[in-house]
């Protein structure tokens, strides 16, 4: 058994964490929209206008705090009044970045909007700058928030919608160095100045704009971001980062090695070096932190399930993939001074997804129980949180110990993670400046490969833990692959 000493100062505070910090990604891709979140009116699957009742029942419980739509790369060849109107009236068309599928725009902006307030989460319109134009982005702007007499607001109310939504996060184009484009930096921080200019504010809706950023680690696109925008015209700039160890041979989900797990995990842990070095640059140009740095493509990116549409992006999900998410909110946690969102990649049946649907069946991922553990760190204010923390075995950028810890309304909330495939380790922490009288946990942990199937929804899943707390000192025994949130009160 491993012994770890931790330290947690409530004093020492280091930001808000905004709750859009645990938000998703939801895109015309492979199943995610239809047959996913959206089987239509005349489903025999319970459903409110089409709209899956159980999966809205499964965000709502993580508190889903924003949902972004309707891409990624299908953002970028979307044509939004294609998705209005009658449905039998609907313009078809080709998804040629996701398996070539002729799809029917059943599932457009009215839908999208009522699945948010379905959910009650806030909606991520990313807007088409690679094939669309500026007049198209401005007027379905206009199409959506403004309250007043035009042709748009008559169109809007013409299909059934009185009033307009509010839509606060606008993104203005998608991964424009690549599928958006393939733009350069210079060239697309351009282009994001001529489109931002025309997307209005009206009826006292607020845009906060967001600008395509960099892939992974091409800092010069951050720098050229920085240099040429400014907090007048952005509110936020995009990063999109991927745990895939192995690419671009991608590797099975649920069939891999040691050696392919603690990559995975030194995949996972080289967010917080990303994001350090992302907010250094960010940090020489807005200084008080005017721009937030939104994350809103991220998470484990494994090969195809045998059998299906490699254009789908179906992937499995394992302990494995719980034990990125878990880093992963604990590093956002962590810098949550300048990260104001960050959207995992997908939230149904594509990539590592927190649900699984085939026909009337449904099932949570060992990823959405993180979700479902972390959910009380939303609205909290992070505090600071030493590890003394060790590697696994002899890899040096495998972390031990993952940890974070926040406080809202009196009570204190902790998420630690053993990341160990087969060491226990027992955490003993010290916490000063906050005072409780109660502690209670939860957990969830497996071996590496376990996960949730349509035969055994629930083999892994969360149940009820204990700890030991005294004083100041709580103790705290952590299994092998183990994640464990702790509320102290």
């Amino acid at each position: 058994m491993k012994n770890i000493s931790m330290l947690i100062n409530a004093k020492d505070k280091i930001a808000f964490i905004h709750p859009e910090i645990y938000g998703h990604f939801s895109e015309h891709l492979g199943r995610c929209i239809y047959n996913g979140i959206y089987v239509g009116e005349a489903s025999a699957i319970p459903n409110v206008n089409g709209i899956r009742t159980d999966v809205v029942d499964a965000f709502r419980n993580i508190k889903l705090p924003v949902l972004r739509w309707p891409g990624g790369c299908f953002a970028e060849e979307y044509h939004w009044r294609d998705g209005i109107g009658e449905k039998k009236s609907r313009k078809k068309m080709v998804n040629t970045n996701w398996g070539g599928v002729t799809e029917d725009n059943s599932f457009g902006t009215h839908e999208f909007m009522e699945l948010c307030e379905q959910v009650g989460c806030e909606p991520y319109i990313a807007g088409n700058v690679g094939s669309g134009t500026v007049q198209e982005l401005a007027e379905w702007i206009e199409y959506m928030t403004f309250d007043g007499l035009s042709p748009l607001a008559e169109l809007r109310k013409a299909n059934n919608r009185e009033k307009p939504w509010k839509l606060k996060y606008l993104g203005i184009g998608n991964e424009n160095w690549g599928c958006g484009g393939n733009m350069r930096p210079e060239y697309y921080a351009d282009v994001y100045r001529r489109y931002q200019s025309f997307c209005k504010n009206y009826s006292g809706n607020e845009l906060f704009k967001i600008a395509c950023g960099p892939s992974s680690a091409d800092y010069n696109w951050m720098e050229a971001m920085m240099k040429n925008l400014d907090s007048n015209m952005t509110s936020g700039i995009a990063l999109h980062y991927y745990t895939m160890p192995f690419w671009p041979a991608m590797e099975s989900a649920t069939k891999f090695d040691d050696e392919a797990y603690y990559e995975t995990i030194s995949s996972a842990a080289f967010l917080y070096i990303l994001l350090t070095r992302h907010t250094e640059i960010m940090n020489r140009y807005d200084p008080d932190n005017h721009i937030g740095l939104v994350v809103d493509e991220w998470g484990c990116w494994h090969e195809v399930e045998p059998g299906t549409n490699p254009g789908f992006l179906y992937q499995q999900n394992t302990m494995r993939d719980a034990m990125v998410a878990a880093i992963s909110l604990n590093i956002f946690n962590r810098h949550s001074k300048r990260v104001v969102m960050a959207n995992l990649a997908q939230v149904v049946n594509v990539l590592q997804s927190l649900i699984l649907t085939d026909g009337e069946k449904m099932i949570k991922t060992p990823t959405y129980h993180v979700f479902d553990l972390y959910k009380e760190h939303q609205g909290g204010e992070a505090v600071y949180c030493y590890t003394d923390n060790e590697t696994m075995s002899d890899r040096k950028n495998a972390p031990l110990i993952s940890s974070s810890a926040s406080i809202k309304n009196g009570v204190m909330t902790i998420t630690l993670a053993n990341c160990s495939p087969y060491e226990e380790a027992e955490v003993s922490c010290v916490i000063s400046h906050f005072s409780g009288d109660n502690a209670s946990a939860r957990i969830l942990t497996n071996e590496i490969h376990a996960h949730n199937d349509f035969d055994n929804p629930d083999r892994v899943k969360i149940t009820d833990y204990t700890v030991s707390f005294s004083g100041n000192v709580i103790i705290v025994k952590l299994p092998p692959c183990s994640v464990v949130s702790i509320s102290i009160e």
